[in-house]
């Protein structure tokens, strides 16, 4: 299968194409960084021997020509590149056999050598390589001689024969063409303009720091810290590197109110690094690649949806961002819904006996609602985890920690639907109709009661991440649900495949259905073509609440085929998931296009200006990533060559602009982490002759080894990382799409 998926996409000229534009695009900021250092020194008079993309490992090239005294040539290894300059090594072990040829006349140079006095003589340069794993310029100074105090005689054009300052204007130039080459990028990508993610909330995260805050899908984010935002990205960069000792203050504007709300988000660090759980911002237009997903109710809706529809009414009731969707579906999830669309697309133009919406013509769909699917057991109830502030359960002194045992006198039941149980009460009864939970506390003998208000919630939350709880609007709690199985059904799914109370399930999976079936559903193609999940799976044992995002993932209709369940006793079973007549979810198969907008493509100041911006933003945002590694970010977050490949083809597939973008990110990034003063890479060599300048002699020949030595011992440990990481992250991605 693995052949196939292989052969499909080299027979794909737009995957062809895009993948040559990565390759040049990835190979131009190597290209860049390594002009730099060759320029700078030819005007240094520094004879260059060399000039490699790619590494010619044990002397294995691709490419190579002669054009005057330098050597030019693409190398087997494409994880860099380099500039071999008369008096540079940078293998530690050879660094004073290239001393000893530096001092020697080149017999093809009819210059003499040049007389340099010894303590000041200077420092074997370095061989310039680009690390992509990490975006690193690997270089190695040189050991300064004496021989008894006497001048020592290097060629005129050797590296070594160069004065501190010209030897680092040559060390500093490739970080230099980088940060050039970064802003003439972004300056490319706004003066093509470029659509942005608005900076705003589309879904919620039940428990998550946001929820607590109380956010809301359509709240658009003004300011953070009295700063003005307007993309995601910024109100990632704030969360993720940002100081939030305190909490992040943001203001916040929310649709049908007139004046802006404060609000303080405490982020909660659960993977790589601080998150508050938040979801891009979505609009009523539907997905311009997948319109729904197949299966589902709207994907079998008749006449069918189409990529870019924009939805205008529900039930007659005119909507006008997606906040207003998002409402009508938690209110009505049983429902069938009158959904107007203004159709956009023009499918089927030129089609005998096939009509043709025009431009702006609206079409009203009948959709269904969406029967949960089940399996006919209840898992159990685990403690509650987050009370989300100002809420009814808040105000009833529930606590975190707490565990609901019962409600109003009865056993709690499956904790899955207690969300569902109590809205339609909530909705049924009069307003601040209100339920007794009865509560076991930790550190409490006896159970505690408390009456807890019901609101009417206009809104519903999804738990879609792994180790996500469970929340419950109407009152404003998140709660655990654990693996072990609290009840069966009889004559239901898990009965016929012999599950009984208190089992355990370690380990859950979802079998797709074949390719061929969805491919005959509507949007089938579409999703297939986009990569669409194509198996799940989660290890209960090691994330015993991961049961909520499983339940979740098996609504979708194109994964619900098979569920297996590996119980701890060692017994698998196997079971189709059935509908339930009396239970819905609010979505219904939807897929929308994210809310952006288009940020320049008007005039070359304005693209200037946007790209001083990006590349700044860029710049400091990785120094603010590497000051909080090991705590606030963990080093799980780095991405190596195959990650680096990875995304940019993911721009490169969005559009050119896209492209320039990414690229000017790579490039501050390799800018910043290849001045770092760290031994072999630029910044560590610009040390060194910063003590040379200030002393007037370099670092004794030990400390300069040592250092040496240890400096590239880093940068190999963290190549050996970020590729350990790589190859984990998506050998793991790639078994879960073929198995």
């Amino acid at each position: 299968m693995g052949e196939c998926l292989i052969a499909a996409a080299w027979s794909d000229p737009v995957w062809i194409w895009n993948v040559l534009k990565v390759i040049i695009g990835l190979g131009m900021v190597i290209f860049v960084h390594e002009l730099g250092h060759f320029l700078v020194a030819k005007l240094c008079g520094v004879k260059c021997e060399k000039f490699y993309l790619g590494f010619d490992i044990g002397g294995l090239k691709l490419w190579k020509f002669q054009w005057g005294e330098t050597e030019y040539g693409i190398g087997v290894l494409p994880l860099g590149g380099y500039v071999k300059m008369l008096g540079q090594e940078d293998n530690p072990a050879r660094i004073r056999e290239e001393i000893q040829r530096a001092k020697n006349k080149d017999p093809d140079d009819s210059h003499q050598p040049q007389h340099v006095k010894s303590p000041a003589a200077a420092e074997a340069g370095e061989q310039q390589h680009d690390e992509a794993v990490s975006t690193e310029s690997s270089e190695s100074g040189a050991v300064a001689e004496s021989v008894g105090g006497e001048e020592t005689a290097f060629d005129p054009r050797s590296y070594l024969a160069q004065s501190v300052p010209e030897r680092m204007a040559i060390i500093s130039a490739g970080v230099v063409m980088n940060v050039i080459f970064a802003f003439l990028t972004a300056i490319g990508a706004f003066w093509l303009g470029i659509h942005e993610v608005e900076c705003g909330v589309g879904a919620v995260i039940p428990g998550a720091p946001a929820w607590q805050a109380n956010l809301k899908v359509g709240d658009r984010i003004r300011e953070i810290r009295g700063s003005p935002v307007d993309r995601y990205k910024d109100l990632r960069a704030a969360i993720s590197v940002g100081d939030i000792q305190g909490g992040v203050t943001m203001l916040v504007e929310r649709p049908g109110q007139a004046e802006p709300l404060s609000v303080t988000v405490h982020p909660r660090k659960t993977g790589p690094y601080p998150t508050i759980g938040v979801l891009p911002p979505m609009t009523p237009t539907l997905d311009t690649r997948l319109a729904a997903l197949p299966g589902s109710p709207a994907g079998q809706a008749e006449p069918p949806f189409r990529p870019g529809d924009r939805i205008v009414a529900i039930e007659d009731q005119p909507i006008s961002h997606y906040a207003e969707v998002h409402r009508v579906l938690a209110l009505n999830p049983d429902r069938t819904l009158r959904v107007t669309v203004e159709r956009l697309a023009l499918d089927g133009q030129n089609q005998p006996g096939v009509h043709v919406p025009a431009a702006g013509e609206r079409l009203t769909i009948a959709v269904p609602p969406a029967p949960v699917l089940q399996l006919g057991m209840s898992m159990t109830m685990g403690a509650i985890t987050a009370i989300q502030g100002g809420s009814p359960a808040e105000s009833a002194g529930v606590l975190p920690g707490d565990t609901i045992t019962h409600v109003d006198g009865l056993p709690v039941g499956d904790p899955l639907t207690l969300p569902e149980r109590l809205r339609a009460m909530a909705w049924k009864s009069a307003i601040g109709t209100e339920v007794a939970l009865k509560l076991k506390r930790p550190g409490e003998a006896n159970p505690i009661e408390a009456q807890v208000k019901l609101r009417r919630a206009d809104w519903f939350e999804t738990p879609i991440l792994p180790g996500n709880p469970v929340s419950v609007p109407v009152v404003g709690i998140a709660y655990e649900v654990l693996n072990p199985v609290a009840a069966v059904a009889p004559d239901g799914p898990a009965a016929r495949a012999g599950i009984r109370p208190g089992d355990v399930v370690v380990k859950a999976k979802l079998v797709p259905l074949s390719d061929d079936a969805i491919r005959r559903m509507p949007h089938g193609d579409a999703y297939l073509e986009l990569g669409g999940k194509r198996s799940f799976s989660v290890d209960l044992a090691k994330e015993p609440q991961g049961w909520p995002m499983f339940f979740e993932t098996m609504q979708n209709p194109v994964l619900s085929g098979t569920v297996e369940l590996t119980l701890a006793d060692g017994r698998s079973v196997s079971m189709q998931p059935v509908a339930d007549p009396h239970w819905f979810h609010p979505e219904r198969g939807f897929s929308f296009e994210p809310k952006t907008f288009f940020s320049g493509g008007q005039s070359l100041a304005l693209a200037m200006r946007l790209g001083a911006r990006e590349t700044i933003d860029a710049m400091t945002l990785v120094y603010r990533f590497l000051g909080k590694l090991g705590t606030q970010v963990s080093p799980t977050a780095f991405g190596g060559p195959i990650s680096i490949f990875d995304m940019a083809y993911r721009f490169a597939s969005q559009g050119f602009a896209d492209l320039l973008l990414f690229l000017t990110i790579i490039g501050a990034n390799l800018a910043v982490i290849n001045f770092l003063p760290i031994p072999v890479l630029d910044g560590g060599h610009m040390v060194f002759l910063i003590y040379e300048g200030i002393t007037g002699r370099p670092p004794s020949e030990k400390v300069h080894l040592t250092l040496t030595y240890l400096g590239l011992t880093f940068i190999l440990g963290l190549m050996l990382w970020v590729l350990g990481l790589d190859v984990v992250r998506y050998a793991s991605s790639l078994f879960e799409r073929l198995f």
